[in-house]
Formats: structure tokens, C-alpha cells, sequence
């Protein structure tokens, strides 16, 4: 998204030179959110993005992998040579952590269909859709958004669901306890089970070992447990990498290297508005981090004194889970003061964060106003009346001092 996002951007914003799309998969560039829906179900083929590449001009060059980069010499490695660039800008997203122990012993024979699935391509959806559409029981390692997600997706197609999580709720990484907590009871309500504060021990033919001794026995093990920037290919290229191995871009999404911008999963930035360096692996951030990009590579070839384009996105995201949609606007940390509206045992409630009286973030779920109204709030930095806010019958808009 954010590679093909950045090339019609440039295109839009008047680039007139040659462009060159580089992808690793052999398929035509798709859109990720169907992969866990629509495509997983076999309700959609594919999710090829409605983009006239040919008409655009755009060279797109599929099945490239690329192995590294000499900035130095202007020059991006791949598998197959090596390509010389005037701009370059990194888009590579980000790929799935493995399970420890998950992946096939050296010299195994390779099973027709693998017992330990990740979801995060097209090629992993098509494996994954048979799986589902026998009703196989499968185990989820990881309670987050995409395990859930995918737990939902599994419970439609009529298999047996139970999904692992190590912390001792869901999204543990992303929400508070308290605003997680009601969510636990999502699951059960969906038929699928959750077991929480479980360590995955070993996979065998039989399915997961689990650190106390249980023995899940399962048809399959899909990993959910989290996504890492898909940045070693950058290794002894000289551009700076954030602690959390991502592309470590400034507030124009410009690299340590000249001419050489990064965009999306792959990429950090820092946010005057939070105060912090955000990575947003989200969709949203793939579909705005590019006209940014954009905008400052042209400006920086027409104009000689261009002070380029801030880059300080409000991050959105939404997830379909368990007959929910759950959207989240902003960024929130512990020691922001958090405001419920409604009753998180309902089937509507949002979750406000206010900082000094200001809304930072929001966590809506079944309430799209909010979420949208928040969003706004969220960009002026507009100040709430706590008390107003907590009344669900009150349009946020409305609880604004």
C-alpha cells in the first residue's frame, strides 16, 4: 500500500521523471485488510488495488527482491543486479514474528499443508482458506488485533477456535487492563476460547504444548504475536535505524541518507503532537505517510528554498471482530486520564484519553460519531469537560470547553 500509494502520489503531485516499483511478491500489488476477511473466507479472490500502473507510468517490477543498498553510489542491491537511483524511497513494510520453534526442522520432509500458519500475505491467505474451509479446530497463539481478527474469520467458517495468549488479557500490548478486560468476554460470547497468561511450549503433529503441561490438540496453529519492521535488508548501508529496528525517518520522512525517504511499517517519525517517535503499523498511515512523501520529493526538485512537508498524522485504525468495529484514533500512554462513555458490557461504548484536559485518544466501539467527531478533537487539540464527556448521550463535539 504505501509503495504504490507513494508512485501514484508523485504522479498526482506533477513528478514528471521516471518511476520504478519494486515488489518481492509475484503477485499485483493488494490491498492487506480483505486477507483476514473477505479473501479468508473465499467471499473474494484477491484484493488487487484498482491502479492503471501503465497509464500512470509507472514501471512495476514484481518478484524483485531486494538485498541491500549503497546510498553512497545511489544504488539499490537486488537479487537479481543492482539499480541506480535519483530519489528512493523505502516502503517495505513489515513481516510477522515467527513462533519459536514453529518453523520446519532442517532436512524435514515438507508437509503438503502446513501445520503453522502466518497471515500477512496473499500467498498465506490461500493456504489458510483451505484449512478453514474443512472446519478444521485450530489453535490462535496471540490475542491481538490480528488474532482476533482471524479467530472471528475461523468461528464463521464453522471451525473450533481456541486462541493462546501469553499476557493475561487481550491486547495487552495496546490497551490498558481495564478498557482489554471487557473485550475478554468477546470471545466466549463468539464461541471461540481464550487461555490466557499461556506460554507456548513446542508444536508437534499433535498441535501446542503449553508451558503448564496442556496439550492443545489441533489441526493447525496460526501466529498472531506481533509484526517487526522489515528493515535487514538495510544492514551496512549506513541508514539509521531506531531501537525497534525501524527506519528512523524525521518529521518529513527523510532518512539519514540523502535523497532517501521512508514511508509506512517500515518507518518511525517523530510527533511534535505526542511528544514521542511513533511506527504505525496500520493501514491508514500506509495511505497518508506517501502524499507527505510525495510533496517533498517534488518540492525539493522545484523549489530552492522548500522547508518540505511536516509529517504529524492523528493515527487511525479499525478492526472487525466478533460482530464488533472497533476504531481507534490517536496515541495514548499510562499516564494519560482515561473516560469511559457507556457501559463496557454493551454492545456500544467509547474510551476516551484526555492529557491536561486534551483528547489524545479514543477507542470507539460501535459508536462511528465518536470516532469521527474525536478525530477532528483530536487534531485541534481541543479541551473536554470531563463530565459531559462521560455522558454517552452527549456528542463529544458538544463536551468541547
Amino acid at each position: 500500500m504505501a509503495g504504490v500509494q507513494t508512485a501514484v502520489a508523485l504522479r498526482e503531485q506533477g513528478w514528471t521523471g521516471e518511476i520504478v516499483l519494486l515488489g518481492a511478491e509475484p503477485h499485483q500489488p493488494y490491498d492487506r485488510p480483505p486477507l483476514s476477511k473477505a479473501v479468508l473466507l473465499g467471499k473474494a479472490e484477491g484484493s488487487t488495488l484498482d491502479v492503471d500502473f501503465a497509464g500512470l507510468g509507472i514501471g512495476l517490477r514484481l518478484g524483485v527482491q531486494v538485498t541491500g543498498l549503497r546510498p553512497d553510489k545511489r544504488l539499490v542491491e537486488t537479487a537479481t543486479g543492482q539499480l541506480p537511483y535519483d530519489v528512493l524511497v523505502i516502503a517495505t513494510g513489515a513481516e510477522p514474528i515467527p513462533l519459536p520453534g514453529g518453523e520446519a526442522e532442517p532436512g524435514a520432509e515438507p508437509r503438503a499443508e502446513p501445520r503453522v500458519h502466518l497471515l500477512r500475505t496473499l500467498d498465506d491467505a490461500e493456504r489458510l482458506r483451505p484449512v478453514l474451509a474443512r472446519q478444521r479446530e485450530i489453535a490462535v497463539v496471540g490475542a491481538g488485533w490480528i488474532g482476533a481478527e482471524f479467530a472471528t474469520a475461523a468461528r464463521e467458517a464453522g471451525c473450533a477456535v481456541t486462541v493462546v495468549e501469553a499476557a493475561d488479557r487481550p491486547l495487552a500490548g495496546a490497551l490498558p487492563a481495564e478498557v482489554a478486560a471487557p473485550m475478554a468476554a468477546w470471545y466466549a460470547d463468539y464461541g471461540a476460547r481464550l487461555v490466557t497468561g499461556a506460554r507456548v511450549a513446542a508444536v508437534d503433529e499433535s498441535g501446542l504444548l503449553l508451558g503448564d503441561g496442556t496439550r492443545l490438540r489441533v489441526g493447525a496453529v496460526v501466529v498472531g504475536i506481533g509484526a517487526r519492521p522489515a528493515t535487514d535488508w538495510l544492514a551496512g548501508s549506513g541508514v539509521e535505524l531506531a531501537g525497534d529496528r525501524s527506519v528512523a525517518a524525521d518529521d518529513r520522512l527523510r532518512t539519514s541518507a540523502p535523497d532517501v525517504y521512508a514511508v509506512g511499517d517500515c518507518a518511525s517519525f517523530p510527533s511534535a503532537r505526542y511528544g514521542t517517535r511513533l511506527l504505525v503499523h496500520h493501514w491508514d498511515n500506509a495511505l497518508q505517510g506517501p502524499r507527505t512523501v510525495a510533496a517533498n520529493v517534488v518540492g525539493s526538485r522545484t523549489a530552492a528554498h522548500f522547508p518540505g512537508v511536516v509529517y504529524d498524522p492523528v493515527p487511525y485504525f479499525w478492526s472487525e471482530q466478533f460482530g464488533r468495529f472497533v476504531q481507534y484514533a490517536g496515541h495514548h500512554s499510562e499516564a494519560d486520564e482515561l473516560v469511559w462513555r457507556g457501559d463496557p458490557a454493551g454492545a456500544a461504548w467509547s474510551v476516551c484519553w484526555l492529557r491536561e484536559g486534551a483528547l489524545v485518544a479514543l477507542l470507539a466501539v460501535g459508536r462511528p460519531r465518536d470516532l469521527a467527531q474525536g478525530r477532528k478533537l483530536i487534531e485541534r487539540g481541543a479541551r473536554l469537560d470531563r463530565t459531559r464527556a462521560e455522558d454517552p448521550s452527549v456528542p463529544l463535539k458538544s463536551a468541547v470547553l
